[in-house]
């Protein structure tokens, strides 16, 4: 069983660098929930370059019967939730209050 996690799978530096950097945030984003920050700092890119790639991951499972879930982003300030936005990136500031302190979504596959 060398090279295998407890489920049976490869886990991400078992994997090594044979998958593209999409292929990497799709294998994260179907073990658990995450945000852009956390999947930057695992795979080793951009917090950036990850909200670019993630509409191609929202295409990609689709054709997979599987879907992107974003918990949206929140104010902190005024707890008004961004349930409507449909881009990945984050927004300057809070359409209510003006505050910029805004929570970050998580990303899921199911």
């Amino acid at each position: 069983m060398r090279g295998e996690s407890l489920s049976g799978r490869l886990t991400m530096s078992e994997q090594g660098h044979s998958q593209t950097i999409r292929q990497k945030i799709f294998l994260l984003l179907t073990e658990k929930e995450m945000t852009a920050r956390e999947i930057s700092q695992a795979i080793g890119i951009r917090e950036r370059e990850v909200y670019e790639h993630l509409p191609h991951i929202a295409l990609s499972a689709t054709a997979q019967k599987r879907k992107l879930v974003v918990l949206p982003f929140g104010c902190m300030s005024c707890g008004y939730v961004f349930e409507q936005r449909k881009r990945f990136t984050r927004p300057s500031r809070c359409p209510r209050c003006k505050n910029t302190h805004l929570e970050t979504p998580l990303y899921r596959l199911v």
